[in-house]
């Protein structure tokens, strides 16, 4: 198929180098004089792609869907399916990594709570500066808002120091009703055992090799890992601490959260918020409202149960 394009530049040559009319140059090759005189009026994308462009090489790990979120955000209006055309012709896929075959099977839904503070996951992740040494973060999820409420980093993350996060947290946020973690030595000790009775917080240990329990943090760690430390090369402590202040702000404030609906956690967080009581009952934003969830029971079972909002 002859494009318009190829048409229009054989009626030209044929102009140029047998010097005749444009009818006649048209009437040779069969082709219609409006189809050759046709310019395009598409508008011009230039300022859309350049924009895109550098969204992508400062997201470099986002695709077309959360970069269209943003640009949305500076006033774009396009159709998704011709931004990712552009996305597309300007080469931005996002290269996906390998990773390890995962077998498959059925797996039990986890219960999603109902409010803010009802259920926080915790976890370490493990990384290395340029030199080798290695360092440790600890990261602290709300399982409803999916707010990032703290990143830790140090070369040694002791129960002691975990308790003295979650304290830091709970004065200015609150406490939790439920922590939910692994089994790993420094959640298991007797500081963090301490620590949960005293605050009147239930610590629930998944199953061990059952990382799917403790999805949340784990799809956080897996962002995290995604975009942050596997793009960034480490060189001292300081540069990690202030490495991480800067990520956690911007996962809260700015990145769009496809499970919220594409809005940030905290975005998400204001608009579920409870309104002031009336009757003693406290009043939520539409479909934030807490409904009773099922929780896991020690055995690994889920009990129907309806969680505390804590303040």
């Amino acid at each position: 198929m002859v494009t318009p394009a190829a048409r229009r530049e054989a009626v030209a040559h044929l102009r140029t180098t047998f010097g005749v009319s444009e009818r006649r140059a048209c009437e040779v090759l069969g082709a219609d004089r409006t189809s050759v005189r046709y310019r395009g009026r598409r508008a011009d994308d230039a300022v859309v792609r350049a924009r895109l462009r550098e969204l992508a090489a400062i997201r470099r790990r986002f695709g077309y869907r959360r970069l269209l979120v943003l640009m949305r955000r500076e006033g774009l209006v396009m159709n998704h399916k011709k931004f990712r055309r552009l996305y597309r012709e300007e080469r931005l896929q996002v290269r996906r990594r390998g990773g390890r075959k995962r077998a498959l099977g059925t797996r039990t839904p986890l219960a999603i709570p109902q409010g803010a503070n009802q259920r926080w996951s915790l976890d370490f992740l493990s990384d290395a500066f340029a030199d080798g040494r290695r360092f440790r973060i600890l990261a602290v999820v709300d399982d409803f808002t999916r707010e990032c409420l703290t990143l830790v980093a140090d070369t040694s993350l002791p129960g002691l120091r975990v308790v003295r996060e979650l304290d830091v947290i709970i004065a200015w946020r609150g406490r939790p009703a439920m922590c939910v973690s692994d089994n790993g030595p420094e959640l298991t000790g007797m500081t963090v055992l301490r620590f949960s009775l005293e605050r009147q917080i239930e610590w629930h240990y998944i199953a061990p090799g059952k990382p799917t329990q403790n999805a949340f943090i784990e799809s956080f760690n897996a962002r995290l890992r995604d975009e942050l430390l596997n793009e960034t090369l480490f060189t001292s402590l300081a540069q990690v601490r202030a490495v991480l202040a800067t990520w956690k702000d911007d996962y809260n404030n700015a990145r769009p959260h496809s499970a919220l609906g594409n809005l940030t956690p905290t975005e998400y967080a204001n608009r579920s918020a409870p309104g002031p009581q009336r009757g003693g009952t406290l009043r939520y934003a539409e479909g934030s409202a807490p409904r009773p969830v099922a929780q896991p029971s020690p055995t690994g079972s889920y009990t129907t149960a309806t969680l505390p909002i804590v303040g």
